[in-house]
């Protein structure tokens, strides 16, 4: 094999110290430049990790932040409408009580107004029945050309009242 190695010119003894060369650099690089950098990136890759999850957790909270946020619109939203419904009845009652006040109130004028009406009737009608009996006097007293007696006159005008009636 000796023989083979020259031919190509190859010497074993400079082979072997290359070879212990290449160990030695090897060895040199592999604990001061390869070692170091390959901390810097497993350190690189455990930030991005750890970026990337805090990203996930960040975005479950959004989430459940964004859920909560519409849970709570929905309630405000069916709270208003309950209030709105609640303001609507209460209205509508409030309506129905005042409509009703109102009803009473019209119903007291009416009551009013027609006693109202029939007192004026009944002193129109009074006034009337006097005045006729004065007339019907006075009438009598021209036709008949004589003077009537005050008995007579106050029972000439008790008789045209009955008949007015």
């Amino acid at each position: 094999m000796n023989g083979t190695l020259e031919t190509l010119g190859i010497q074993w003894q400079m082979l072997l110290v290359q070879c212990i060369d290449f160990a030695i650099a090897l060895f040199v690089l592999w604990r001061f430049a390869y070692k170091p950098i390959f901390q810097v990136l497993e350190a690189r890759k455990a930030k991005i990790a750890e970026g990337i999850a805090n990203a996930e957790k960040i975005k479950a909270e959004l989430a459940k932040t964004e859920a909560d946020r519409q849970k709570i619109l929905a309630d405000a939203g069916d709270l208003a409408n309950k209030i709105i419904a609640d303001a609507r009845a209460a209205a509508a009652r409030v309506s129905e009580v005042e409509t009703q006040k109102a009803v009473t109130a019209a119903e007291q004028i009416l009551i009013k107004a027609r006693e109202a009406a029939a007192q004026e009737r009944a002193a129109t009608l009074a006034a009337l029945k006097k005045e006729v009996g004065r007339l019907v006097v006075q009438t009598s007293m021209t036709v008949t050309g004589k003077m009537l007696t005050p008995v007579y006159q106050v029972r000439l005008a008790e008789e045209t009242q009955k008949q007015i009636v």
